[in-house]
């Protein structure tokens, strides 16, 4: 996809709103993974993102595990003291997945470019996407990878058969890479009728690959992790300087895994201890230094994108994500943040909740949703009452109704995840 697309908000150039450009303007949240009733302690998540989302299903007998967003299982007993804690949730990594979900919904309403710098959601999911990974690598890699494949692949392959039927209904007949639309191991093919439902699977594409990468992955981390981890940035940095890849399917993919293997990495850095053994000082210089860089390159390099959107800027994304996450892990290592307070406020711990075990169900159905939301809001003005005393041409007024449609879809879609992750079907986690 192209690099430059601008964004722009809803219902400003066409009937459904933004046109996203490059492949990661597109956020995922992680897999939902199966919610039980929380105790009065968390412990640190053991692996992931999103969470949708964001997200890889276990086996009935496995340690609980989501494709994308995944709870934490039990602290291993190598783990540095601080890692040390009992057994549950640990909410802050929930509530991260749940924020960077709904700045994936209000970016794709607003297409505001500020958004990314705000909260970098991708960046976000893709840490405790690692994370997760990290400690569900302690078992078997086969059984691990085949347990995530089997939990993202359903609620993909159900939301994908009604895309795929709408677009053919629109004049759209698949060749032979409809073998995407079953393993999106490449991004699946469609028409431009359907190209905002689609084209966030760039996010699916690329936690799949990193689920498949991540064994190799983490043993070459543990060779030496810090430098392993600041190398995780050269990848990005030589496809923007010195070899471009090729405008295709796999020249997609790698620029994808190159803006985001920082981030992954970070999560091994986290579930291995390795964060609460670094000085304050030399992670918030780096982090600094990072976000500094990948601000500068954003602003310095509007000429080429039309914008500052990271989204549309590999290179100031990843640098910017890998700063900002950094402090993001590093707080939750050091000061050993678990946000066990949100219990307390019951209806918006019941929120987090739900998001992180339908993350996938909401991200694939977010853009949807907003699409329905425009012929919805068009047929609210035949109604007089509506018509006066409604905000209608608000682009607020749209994000609202989205959410209601979202929600909509979740019940009506949620269960897929369930059955994805050998769960009895339920309305709600």
């Amino acid at each position: 996809m192209s690099w430059g697309t601008d964004q722009q908000g809803y219902g400003q150039n066409d009937a459904y709103g933004n046109n996203h450009g490059y492949g990661y303007g597109y956020e995922y949240g992680q897999q939902p993974y199966p919610q039980e009733p929380y105790p009065q302690q968390y412990v640190e998540y053991g692996q992931v993102g999103h969470g949708q989302q964001e997200y890889a299903t276990p086996d009935v007998n496995d340690t609980k595990e989501t494709a994308l967003p995944e709870p934490e299982s039990q602290p291993e007993p190598d783990l540095p003291p601080k890692a040390q804690k009992p057994a549950g949730r640990d909410r802050y990594f929930d509530a991260l997945r749940a924020v960077a979900l709904v700045r994936v919904v209000t970016y794709h309403t607003f297409g505001w470019a500020w958004a990314g710098m705000v909260f970098p959601s991708m960046g976000v999911m893709f840490a405790l996407a690692g994370t997760l990974m990290a400690k569900s690598l302690e078992r078997p890699a086969l059984k691990v990878i085949r347990s995530r494949i089997r939990r993202l692949l359903p609620p993909f392959w159900f939301w994908g058969f009604f895309v795929i039927v709408a677009m053919m209904v629109h004049d759209w007949m698949p060749g032979w890479q409809i073998v995407f639309w079953i393993v999106p191991l490449g991004d699946p093919p469609g028409n431009a009728w359907g190209q905002q439902a689609w084209e966030i699977l760039w996010y699916l594409r690329t936690y799949l690959w990193f689920v498949l990468l991540s064994p190799v992955l983490l043993r070459a981390f543990r060779l030496a992790p810090v430098a392993v981890l600041l190398l995780s940035l050269a990848p990005i940095v030589v496809f923007h300087n010195f070899w471009e890849p090729p405008d295709n399917r796999f020249g997609s993919a790698l620029t994808d895994l190159a803006t985001f293997l920082f981030c992954w990495m970070l999560g091994f850095a986290h579930r291995e201890g390795v964060l609460q053994r670094l000085k304050p000082a030399l992670v918030v210089l780096f982090s600094l230094a990072a976000i500094g860089f990948g601000g500068w390159y954003a602003f310095t390099h509007q000429a080429e994108t039309g914008s500052y959107d990271l989204d549309d800027i590999p290179l100031a994304q990843a640098f910017w994500s890998a700063g900002f996450v950094t402090l993001l892990m590093y707080a939750k290592a050091h000061f050993e943040i678990d946000f066990a307070w949100l219990t307390r406020f019951k209806r918006l711990d019941r929120i987090v909740t739900i998001f992180n075990a339908r993350a996938v169900t909401l991200y694939l159905w977010h853009e949807i949703a907003l699409v329905l939301a425009v012929p919805l809001i068009d047929q609210f003005w035949n109604i007089p009452a509506f018509e006066k005393y409604l905000p209608l041409e608000s682009q607020w007024f749209m994000f609202g109704v989205g959410w209601i449609l979202i929600a909509v879809f979740i019940l009506l879609c949620g269960w897929v995840e369930d059955v994805a992750g050998k769960k009895k079907p339920k309305l709600l986690p």
